[in-house]
């Protein structure tokens, strides 16, 4: 029987601190409502985030894919408390990268784990190939990395799109993979059965506008806007403002089809490892995301669901010191036990 957690939790306080590198900013700095046009002094991003900091240094794996050389960028981040032993995977979702994430990449260092955390070709500091993404494309390349590092077992983390990459990573690779964690994971259906399939290359390119990336940001957070968020908007949008717009907008259409073309619902049947699907309820991206996540937690083999009334997309940001200590709980806890029992 599947563990089913639920908890309640207060609302936001009035300070969110949120660690974005050079923009390690209380939220009070930030406007508390975002600007229904983008501020003046909003400029171009470059296509892979040389201006931005990251707060470990940033190494890349060479890869040759499809025929193309290419770079994944990622962070090998050390305990920076008492080591326990274990190594975590992180897989950040489609609107971010590895940096985005610096909080909880910060919270388990400082529990004693070994973290990994990537920025998935396509993102980030990586190469933005044109290319047939996928999600064995991806889980090849976290596999080649950790056997490049030389670990030999993981637990695996992801959050939105993230959560589909460790579904199928824990299919392919169960012999490594010691826990899977899916944070407001999409992809919970399969879309090919609702709606038609559209051409990549067949539709006008242009920019998105960025009352659109902006529109696209506000919707995880069903109660209060954390107002240090809108850096990560100024990022997306300074993109568009790049030379090399274009090719990143195709390569965002690519990667945005791997939902349609490659969906990960069939994968959870197959995963036995030690998972836990959680998140926030009230998930402004997913229709009755409740349900749907009850639905993957059936679907997998030894689970646990922990769903936190009142939160959107985002649990990290809008709890973080609650969505930690349970992420960290469940990563402690045996392999080898039940879900069931994790607590």
């Amino acid at each position: 029987m599947k563990a089913i957690l639920k908890q309640s939790f207060a609302a936001l306080g009035a300070v969110t601190f949120l660690i974005l590198g050079p923009y390690a900013l209380a939220a009070e700095s930030w406007p508390a409502v975002p600007p229904t046009e983008p501020p003046a002094d909003w400029g171009p991003v470059s296509a892979n985030f040389e201006e931005i900091d990251y707060p470990y240094p940033v190494q890349f794996l060479k890869l040759r894919r499809f025929e193309q050389d290419m770079n994944m960028a990622y962070m090998d981040i050390p305990p920076s408390g008492p080591a326990n032993g274990q190594t975590v995977f992180w897989q950040h979702g489609m609107n971010f990268y590895s940096e985005a994430y610096t909080p909880t990449l910060r919270a388990l260092a400082a529990e004693g784990f070994r973290v990994i955390a990537v920025d998935r070709v396509g993102y980030g500091k990586s190469s933005k190939p044109i290319i047939p993404y996928n999600f064995n494309f991806v889980a090849a390349n976290m596999k080649l990395l950790l056997d490049e590092l030389g670990i030999d077992e993981v637990a695996i983390v992801g959050h939105s799109m993230g959560g589909m990459v460790v579904s199928r990573f824990a299919m392919l690779y169960p012999d490594i993979t010691s826990h899977v964690v899916m944070v407001n994971q999409i992809g919970l259906t399969d879309q090919r059965q609702s709606r038609p399939w559209n051409d990549p290359f067949g539709a006008e390119l242009s920019p998105p506008t960025y009352r659109g990336i902006l529109r696209g940001h506000q919707i995880y957070f069903p109660q209060d806007w954390p107002p240090a968020h809108l850096e990560f908007v100024r990022r997306q949008y300074g993109q568009t403002l790049s030379s090399e717009w274009p090719r990143l907008t195709m390569v965002r259409r690519l990667q945005g089809g791997m939902l349609y073309n490659d969906p990960v619902v069939y994968d959870w049947q197959h995963v036995d490892t030690k998972a836990l699907v959680i998140g926030g309820e009230e998930d402004g991206l997913v229709a009755d995301f409740p349900t749907l996540a009850h639905n993957v937690a059936d679907q997998l083999q030894n689970s646990a669901i922990l769903l936190y009334p009142g939160i959107g997309h985002a649990p990290q940001i809008e709890i973080p010191d609650q969505f930690h200590a349970d992420l960290i709980r469940f990563l402690t806890s045996d392999p080898d036990q039940p879900a069931s029992d994790w607590e």
